[in-house]
C-alpha cells in the first residue's frame, strides 16, 4: 500500500479494507474481517492480516486470487424469489441458488437477509454490503410482512397471544401478528408480521401452534413490497427511492481503479 507522510490532518485515507470490500458486493463487513483472517485476501500481492488496513486510490485488492473492482454506485433490486433456491452463493449440497438465477450482466450482489430453501416472494439485493448490513439492523424495526398458508386447526385466540411473544423449543421469540385470512377445511391463510426475523422463526412459531406451514410468501421488508413482481423477477430500485428510505446513507463516491 502507498505510504503518505503528510500530516494527518491533511492526509486522506481511503476506506478499511473490510468496509472497501463490503461496498464492492464481496460481502458483509463482518464476512470480509473472516475472510481476512483465513488469509484470503491480498493488498498489492500482499496478504492482508488486520482489518484496520487501508485501501487508497490504485491499490490493487484480490480475494482467493481474483481481483476485486472498485466499489460502484450503490444499488438496490426487488426479487421474487421462487421457491427451491437457496439464498446462498456456494452450496455445498450443489442445490440451484439464487445467485445462479439471475440474468447475465448484473454485478455481484449479496442478500439483505435470506429466504430458506422453501419459502418464496420479496429478497432484496444489493452491490453495496454496508447498506445490507444497514437494512438488516433490528433497530430499524423494520416489518417483515409475509402471507402463510397452514395444515392444521387454527386458533385465533393462540395467534392473537403471539403480539406478546412467544416461546418455542426453548428459544424466545418476539412479538408477532398474525391473523386468519380464509380457511377451508383444514387449510387456512394468515398474514404474519414480524420485526425481528429469527431464523426459520415464522415456520418454527406456527409449529408450536400445531401447525404446518405449507407454503411461505413474503410480501414485503419495510417499506419495500413485491408488489406484482412476477416469480424470478428483477427490478432496480431508484436511487432516489433508496435515499429516501435509507436516511443518512453516503453519497456515491466515485469510482477508483483496483
Amino acid at each position: 500500500m502507498t505510504q503518505d507522510h503528510s500530516p494527518p490532518s491533511t492526509l486522506e485515507r481511503g476506506d478499511r479494507i473490510a468496509k472497501w470490500l463490503a461496498r464492492s458486493g464481496v460481502a458483509s463487513r463482518r464476512d470480509a474481517e473472516r475472510m481476512i483472517a483465513e488469509g484470503r485476501v491480498r493488498l498489492n500481492s500482499a496478504v492482508v492480516t488486520h482489518p484496520a488496513t487501508f485501501v487508497d486510490a490504485g491499490d490493487i485488492v484480490q480475494v482467493d486470487n481474483n481481483v476485486v473492482s472498485a466499489p460502484d454506485r450503490t444499488r438496490l433490486w426487488r426479487y421474487h424469489k421462487p421457491d427451491g433456491l437457496v439464498t446462498t452463493h456456494r452450496d455445498p449440497e450443489d442445490r440451484p441458488t439464487v445467485f445462479d438465477s439471475l440474468p447475465p450482466g448484473l454485478p455481484r450482489v449479496i442478500s439483505v437477509g435470506r429466504l430458506d430453501l422453501n419459502s418464496e416472494g420479496l429478497l432484496l439485493l444489493t452491490n453495496d454490503g454496508e447498506l445490507a448490513r444497514r437494512l438488516e439492523l433490528p433497530s430499524n424495526g423494520w416489518i417483515r410482512r409475509y402471507r402463510v398458508r397452514v395444515f392444521g386447526v387454527v386458533d385465533e385466540r393462540m395467534l392473537a397471544a403471539l403480539a406478546h411473544g412467544s416461546e418455542f423449543e426453548g428459544v424466545r421469540y418476539g412479538p408477532i401478528e398474525a391473523q386468519l385470512d380464509s380457511a377451508k377445511g383444514d387449510n387456512a391463510w394468515l398474514t404474519v408480521s414480524l420485526r425481528e426475523g429469527k431464523n426459520r422463526e415464522v415456520r418454527k412459531v406456527m409449529r408450536g401452534l400445531n401447525l404446518h406451514v405449507s407454503r411461505l410468501i413474503r410480501t414485503s421488508y419495510g417499506p419495500f413490497q413485491l408488489g406484482t413482481l412476477q416469480r424470478g423477477e428483477l427490478e432496480e430500485v431508484t436511487g432516489k427511492v433508496i435515499r429516501e428510505q435509507v436516511p443518512g446513507l453516503p453519497p456515491a463516491k466515485s469510482q477508483r481503479r483496483a
